[in-house]
């Protein structure tokens, strides 16, 4: 499904008065979801997952973006969806999901919070198979600049723990093209992430990589050592600007991995947990 139209759509609706000053009430799903195997293994390559019939636990996402989308880009909701930054999102999963399974995707927003910089928001998408939720993912946007709700509370979250004190487990050379080839597989068609041109309109140097790709990229280089139901949980820092070349560097505990991803400056710190 191309977003491009929707983007389009928040692009016209940024410039006109938000008619909303709440979230909306409810969810936006999607029923009898069959994942297409051929865009499963792209999304594999793009993001360096061993091609699989079982789903990445980073996938689920990309099933659910679109409706995220389709949800912020109404202008009853209360942000507008350019210039949204997203700078956390934690992932549930509570088994391995099989690409043969029939999926309900479901989106819906909450935690409408005063943040120092302007307002936050929470997309959570919910999957299930057979009334069975099985994956969970909280996408958290920062709006700058945007007023929160009269009485909003403040934004709270841990911080994630630092390992730049440890080896690098991996240097990896990040393309130019990078965010062009994740948007193909993702949806998430921002100009910030195709172009060095339509990023400067937004304020960067050139290109920057999806913060999802980092992600999901991290989480490759643990495959086979996490388990199947994990929680993971990832912070974006600094843009990673396109090209780049950056490290990737673990920390095992006795519960799962803390992680980061930095060169000059940190770009990703995240952990992955067990979530049985």
């Amino acid at each position: 499904m191309s977003l491009a139209p929707l983007y389009a759509k928040a692009a016209v609706g940024a410039v006109l008065p938000r008619r909303g000053t709440e979230l909306p009430a409810g969810e936006v799903a999607r029923d009898d979801v069959l994942v297409d195997r051929g865009h499963l293994a792209d999304y594999a390559r793009v993001c360096g997952f061993a091609l699989s019939d079982t789903l990445p636990p980073t996938y689920p996402h990309v099933l659910g973006f679109a409706l995220q989308v389709e949800l912020m880009a109404r202008r009853s909701f209360p942000l507008a969806l350019p210039g949204l930054v997203h700078v956390r999102n934690r992932i549930v999963t509570a088994r391995a999901v099989d690409a043969g399974e029939l999926l309900r995707v479901a989106v819906h927003a909450e935690r409408f919070v005063a943040h120092p910089k302007g307002a936050q928001v929470d997309l959570v998408t919910s999957i299930s198979v057979e009334g069975d939720a099985v994956w969970t993912g909280r996408s958290t946007y920062l709006a700058r600049g945007a007023r929160p709700p009269a009485g909003a509370i403040a934004a709270t979250a841990d911080e994630l723990p630092d390992v730049s004190d440890e080896p690098a487990a991996a240097v990896w050379h990040v393309a130019a093209d990078t965010g062009r080839r994740y948007a193909a597989v993702s949806g998430d068609v921002n100009p910030i992430h195709l172009h060095p041109l339509g990023a400067k309109a937004f304020g960067f140097p050139t290109a920057i990589a999806h913060g999802m790709w980092t992600a999901a990229r991290s989480l490759a280089s643990l495959q086979g050592r996490t388990g199947d139901a994990i929680a993971y949980d990832v912070e974006f820092r600094k843009p990673l600007r396109l090209p780049s070349r950056v490290s990737l560097r673990t920390r095992r505990t006795e519960t799962g991995w803390d992680l980061g991803v930095a060169e000059r400056v940190e770009h990703l710190r995240g952990t992955v947990r067990r979530s049985d």
